[in-house]
């Protein structure tokens, strides 16, 4: 089974290059206001646990009303970790000079598993 050709008649350097041109400056740029969305409910979550506590609630649906917050920010956690790989490890790896390209893909992992080491702490 043969691979279609998506390069509409340019080579794969000029594909490349255009792609870095009009590269986002980060990664979840493109998705941002859906980032945003998600993170001003979070926001709303977290405002609504303080009332919780400010009125006396029983301290399991405390409890259960933060576990849902906390999940909601590894879900946007993780969405910026896949951002992350997607679009500045792949960057990177387009680097062109092969020592640079290596020290950037280096980088950008070791960027990568730090968050997740932070994120799995």
């Amino acid at each position: 089974m043969s691979t279609p050709d998506l390069s509409m008649g340019h080579s794969d350097a000029s594909i490349i290059e255009v792609d870095l041109e009009h590269a986002a400056p980060h990664g979840y740029t493109a998705n941002k206001d859906a980032y945003l969305k998600r993170l001003k409910r979070i926001e709303g979550q977290v405002r609504g646990i303080a009332r919780m506590v400010e009125d006396d609630k029983y301290c399991i649906d405390i409890l259960t009303q933060v576990a849902a917050a906390t999940k909601a920010l590894h879900a946007v956690s993780l969405g910026l970790v896949e951002e992350h790989i997607g679009h500045c490890v792949v960057g990177a790896a387009a680097e062109p000079d092969p020592e640079a390209r290596a020290e950037q893909i280096d980088a950008k992992v070791k960027e990568a598993t730090d968050a997740i080491g932070r994120l799995l702490r």
